[in-house]
């Protein structure tokens, strides 16, 4: 599963080549970022726990065996400090949006109102993706948003593939009755 040139940065970052794991991490940074950000809704602790991560790799290294992804193994220790994080101070993962400047191009929608109907539907969507539980939140997050495998999902967060999909069919439901309520209530007022 691992690519050869993975292979290859990750032996020589073992060796003490820096630039070979700034390789590493300039490859995956981004995929780090984005999952603590939705987890944590808050851009700076998001950069904090992006950085501590790639810390964290850099350290472990040597106990990255190759079974998995290189990706699948920064995520799972990316997603523990978030984890770490939210008990620390004992609140729940979001589901941000991760614009740059926190505006989309408006010109790439083609219409304004398409925009403002995208954007009401997923502010309606990321407010139900709150009010999961945080494991569920999260699996959500890491399928949906990150498109990842649930076989990767099931190697980052140490559960069962079964576990994962029957939690998925559960949160999707949840979301639907959510997004059903809330819709409905919308149209009242």
């Amino acid at each position: 599963m691992l690519l050869p040139e993975e292979k290859e940065l990750i032996s020589q970052s073992l060796q003490g080549n820096h630039k070979a794991y700034g390789v590493l991490v300039d490859r995956y940074k981004y995929l780090i970022y984005t999952l603590a950000c939705r987890m944590l809704n808050n851009r700076e602790d998001a950069e904090e726990v992006a950085q501590d991560t790639f810390v964290k790799a850099y350290k472990s290294l040597n106990t990255f065996n190759g079974d998995a992804k290189f990706s699948s193994w920064l995520y799972r220790i990316a997603y523990r400090k978030c984890l770490d994080r939210l008990k620390k101070e004992k609140r729940r993962p979001g589901t941000k949006s991760l614009e740059i400047d926190g505006v989309k191009d408006l010109r790439a929608s083609g219409n304004v109102l398409d925009y403002i109907e995208g954007e009401e539907r997923s502010a309606l969507l990321k407010a139900a993706i709150d009010r999961l539980s945080e494991i569920d939140a999260a699996l959500v997050t890491l399928y949906y948003y990150e498109q990842l495998t649930i076989r990767e999902i099931s190697g980052i967060l140490d559960m069962s593939q079964n576990v994962i999909k029957v939690r998925l069919f559960r949160s999707r439901k949840h979301l639907g009755q959510l997004l059903v309520n809330k819709t409905e209530v919308i149209n009242i007022i």
